[in-house]
């Protein structure tokens, strides 16, 4: 999966809408927004938008409402290389826990200091091993001449995208600063598709014109980019920065078809074989049942799924038969091939609840 069309950085879901999950959606809907990337971490040992007060994770709220108007929701982090392995693991408990559609790395000042280019090759060496199948992104300095300290190899080596902060500050030249950032990158093996993203925000007198926005959204059309960014969803709904968001969503650039039924979404995940992110399409207190038992929770459904994907059907292709069903019902049948045998009377029964599944009673038997 990569990013196709506008989208937002989100920084702090308090900030924006008065963190009104329904109103954050709406507003993206409105816009035309494709996606909406959320900060899920900070450093090693910081989970991200969890209100501690309540013990409230803020993310999965929002992440319904917007995925229920069609808008993919990714998570960033903001990196430091001090104990990368600790901060790789975060990511990887984070992505996982909360199921979201890809993650971006957001490494800056930090990986300039002196030996960052072993700490940037552990992270993103434990990030591949937990998230094998999650489309990455990097973010971070729009021109690396300028910044030749930084690691921008040992991070791009296992990212599929890059996504640099062409933030024009105190300039008017949206173009000319894209059209630089992309030679400059041009230069750096392995090359990665670029996704730029622009000024959504005032520093001291400065700010950019709705016009530029325009302007920059178009030359990142012209060079082939399938995507642009903005920072922030948090500045950009201020007052004085109404003509950006205006321009912002005014400017017609569809991202990808609303998301998958979650019966597709369910069938894509069995083909990829990681009972986490398959276990992550199910709420916390949801019931999985066959005719031999009945198990409950997100992690006695992870366990089950373990058994499924490494023992009953290991290296299996899932193929959807049969769909029915509408609102929070659906029925469908599917047929799998694998190592250990194949099954094709694959019977199956959801009940969803708030874009997640509540409720599965699966009937198959392996020949």
């Amino acid at each position: 999966m990569t990013i196709r069309g506008k989208g937002y950085y989100l920084w702090k879901i308090p900030q924006v809408m008065g963190g009104d999950p329904r109103a954050i959606a709406e507003k993206a809907a409105d816009a035309g927004l494709s996606h909406v990337l959320i900060k899920i971490a900070d450093g090693f040992d910081w989970v991200y938008n969890y209100d501690k007060e309540t013990e409230t994770d803020l993310i999965p709220a929002v992440r319904d409402a917007l995925r229920q108007v069609g808008i993919s929701v990714w998570g960033w982090h903001y990196v430091r290389g001090y104990r990368p392995v600790s901060e790789a693991r975060l990511a990887v408990s984070r992505m996982k826990e909360l199921d979201l559609d890809g993650y971006i790395i957001d490494a800056e000042k930090e990986y300039k200091e002196k030996g960052k280019e072993r700490a940037a090759r552990m992270f993103m060496q434990e990030l591949r091993s937990g998230l094998p199948k999650v489309a990455i992104g990097l973010s971070t300095y729009r021109y690396p001449r300028m910044h030749a300290q930084f690691p921008f190899r040992a991070f791009l080596e296992k990212c599929d995208f890059n996504m640099p902060q062409v933030y024009f500050v105190q300039a008017h030249n949206p173009e000319q600063q894209i059209e630089r950032c992309v030679e400059q990158y041009s230069e750096i093996e392995p090359y990665r598709p670029i996704l730029s993203t622009g000024p959504a925000y005032r520093q001291g007198s400065w700010k950019a014109t709705g016009s530029e926005i325009t302007r920059f959204m178009t030359k990142a059309k012209e060079l082939g980019q399938t995507g642009v960014n903005f920072w922030a969803f948090d500045f950009a709904l201020r007052k004085e920065m109404s003509d950006i968001w205006d321009a912002v969503a005014a400017f017609d650039w569809p991202g990808d078809p609303p998301l998958a039924d979650m019966v597709e979404r369910l069938i894509g995940r069995l083909n990829q074989g990681d009972s986490g992110l398959i276990a992550g399409l199910y709420h916390k207190n949801a019931a999985h049942v066959t005719g031999a038992r009945t198990v409950v929770g997100a992690d006695a459904i992870k366990e089950w799924y373990d058994i499924f994907t490494q023992q009953l059907l290991p290296n299996a292709s899932f193929e959807l038969t049969g769909k029915s069903g509408s609102g929070n019902s659906r029925h469908f049948t599917w047929r799998a091939t694998s190592d250990q045998g194949d099954v094709v009377d694959g019977n199956d029964t959801l009940g969803l609840r708030d874009g997640r599944i509540q409720y599965h009673y699966t009937y198959f038997t392996i020949s």
